[in-house]
């Protein structure tokens, strides 16, 4: 039976996004078991038996940086993600390594950017296969690093909202209408253009979910009052569960005006829900949006109300069903799945 490593030490911070995906792909992994298989996950001392007692785990460790571990005994290793310190020192052990954006390429520019870009090829040598999750990521990948006609698989991410029944309103909505977005807090997220919407609709209130600590939050909430729309937004910080699901069900409108993705989990969440989205038409979101998204080309204050007024009077219940089964396209089963196949095939 063949050996592969699923190098998952990312789960150290299980709420980011980078956590949700080791997460989903390891309660796949975990619900398939796949019996021409056997699967090490490899993760943080505190997230053993995430994924119950049946699963074999190796203890992440800082030393494996400097003392690689085991790697001998694996015919195939997985980094779920890029910039993994852990990789296998036998050169005969196959590793794929799977890229979610070059999102650093628009962070930083000059010798910092080329020392990310250089450590990121390095990886990119080693790997035996590259995975990315989306054709938008393949393109930016083939276009800023050598891949000398190694091979290049699109597995897209899956939906990960959790139905709850009866889920309980949250005690902070207040008001009967409101846009809502969720995701880290940054300037990439481009969150302050949709302000506008606020001053043009004082009934409207715009909920922003995610880590509110940052600089950018207390620079939104800072423009927001200039703006006048203060009372209008709310940043309640992350939330769990229950509050994710009512709010994205009983949102006017989901809003993603994002100046770089590398896939955009969100967008799929609120289309399988049947809720009129609008995302900037920027990397990956029109792939992911589809037709059944509405776009922004640009971020000037009339633009994003036009777009936002004449979507809302488009949308219906038919649209509403066809971005119900768009979103069914992307599932954490099929990728599963899909990696599954892919340790066999290499």
């Amino acid at each position: 039976m063949k050996k592969v490593l699923v190098e998952m030490e990312k789960l150290k911070n299980p709420n980011s996004g980078l956590g949700q995906f080791c997460i989903n792909i390891g309660e796949q992994f975990q619900k398939l078991k796949p019996n021409d298989l056997e699967l090490d996950f490899y993760l943080p001392a505190i997230q053993k038996n995430t994924f119950g007692e049946d699963i074999n785990y190796v203890t992440h460790s800082p030393l494996h940086k400097l003392i690689p571990f085991r790697s001998g005994e694996y015919d195939v290793w997985h980094c779920l993600q890029q910039d993994s310190h852990y990789l296998p020192s036998n050169k005969k052990t196959k590793l794929i390594l799977t890229i979610h954006d070059l999102n650093f390429l628009e962070k930083y520019k000059g010798s910092k950017q080329k020392r990310k870009l250089k450590s990121l090829q390095k990886r990119v040598d080693r790997a035996t296969a590259i995975t990315v999750i989306s054709k938008f990521t393949e393109m930016i990948v083939r276009e800023n690093l050598e891949l000398n006609d190694k091979p290049v698989y699109v597995i897209t991410n899956g939906n990960s909202l959790k139905i709850i029944d009866n889920a309980v309103q949250p005690e902070y909505v207040k008001f009967p209408e409101y846009i809502f977005s969720i995701g880290i807090i940054t300037s990439k997220k481009n969150f302050h253009s949709l302000l506008p919407l606020l001053q043009n609709n004082k009934e409207l209130h715009l909920i922003i979910a995610g880590n509110n600590t940052s600089d950018y939050a207390h620079q939104l909430i800072k423009t927001a009052g200039q703006m006048g729309v203060s009372a209008q937004l709310h940043l309640p910080g992350i939330i769990n569960e229950n509050d994710k699901f009512w709010l994205y069900k009983n949102c006017k409108a989901f809003v993603l005006p994002s100046l770089t993705e590398g896939f955009g989990l969100p967008v799929v969440e609120a289309m399988s829900l049947g809720k009129p989205v609008f995302l900037s038409n920027l990397t990956s979101l029109p792939e992911i949006g589809g037709p059944e998204a509405y776009y922004w080309k640009h971020f000037e204050p009339q633009h994003i109300i036009e777009v936002f007024e004449k979507g809302m009077k488009d949308f219906n219940s038919e649209k509403s069903k066809r971005s119900i089964e768009w979103a069914k396209q992307y599932s954490w089963e099929i990728a599963a799945l899909a990696y599954l196949k892919l340790y066999n095939d290499i």
